[in-house]
């Protein structure tokens, strides 16, 4: 389990390096005028937190990448993480819920808000909030610069989202929901029950790629 504030960290880091411009209609917006990016939608930030948090899962998107692109990078990239204890050691499991991947994360984002880091604003009408969309304000992003200076342990996380929006791309929160659910343990977990570990099947899917590369590389000798 992790603690509050290494969630609000995480996410910090998180929004920092996944926010999307503002359009001009928001930065019209007074209450947004110090804010320098914004991240859409609470499903969009869980789908991302999910492979943040999950970097057995992340790896094994690389390798699905890998399949479809063949460059020897992505592969690389997930030997890396899979060679290591990273799946063990960094891994913080997260609910399968309606929606997917889903952990309560409104404390950690309250503590970004009351500190002047983030400002959130909810979309749709009184009786019911389509979304949430959350503004990073130029004062969160340098105090996440502030905190990758002072604890450079952190730039672990800034590395990993790099990863995570490779994959993610420009797809939606709803897109990146249904991509998760391509993975059978993902999708067949109980809805309220903790999404399991993948990193053994990860790994044998590794195994096999590396196999096929050193196979290929010696037939063309």
């Amino acid at each position: 389990m992790t603690s509050r504030e290494q969630d609000a960290v995480r996410l910090l880091l998180l929004i920092d390096g996944a926010c999307e411009p503002l359009t001009a209609a928001e930065k019209a917006i007074p209450a947004l005028e110090q804010a320098v990016g914004v991240m859409r939608t609470q499903v969009k930030l869980q789908k991302l937190d999910f492979w943040l948090r999950n970097p057995d899962y992340l790896a094994n998107e690389l390798l699905t990448e890998y399949e479809s692109e063949r460059e020897e990078a992505l592969l690389d990239i997930a030997g890396r993480i899979l060679d290591s204890e990273e799946p063990e050691v960094r891994r913080y499991p997260m609910l399968r819920h309606h929606f997917g991947a889903y952990e309560w994360l409104d404390d950690a984002l309250a503590v970004l808000r009351s500190a002047g880091l983030l400002v959130r604003r909810r979309r749709g009408t009184v009786d019911r909030v389509r979304q949430h969309d959350y503004f990073l304000l130029a004062h969160g992003r340098h105090v996440a610069r502030e905190i990758i200076r002072q604890a450079p342990a952190f730039g672990y996380y800034v590395q990993r989202v790099e990863l995570v929006m490779r994959l993610a791309g420009e797809k939606s929160g709803t897109e990146l929901k249904k991509q998760q659910y391509l993975t059978r343990e993902y999708a067949e977990t109980p809805r309220g029950s903790r999404i399991g570990a993948i990193s053994e099947q990860a790994r044998r899917r590794l195994a096999v790629f590396r196999q096929e590369l050193q196979e290929q590389e010696a037939g063309g000798v």
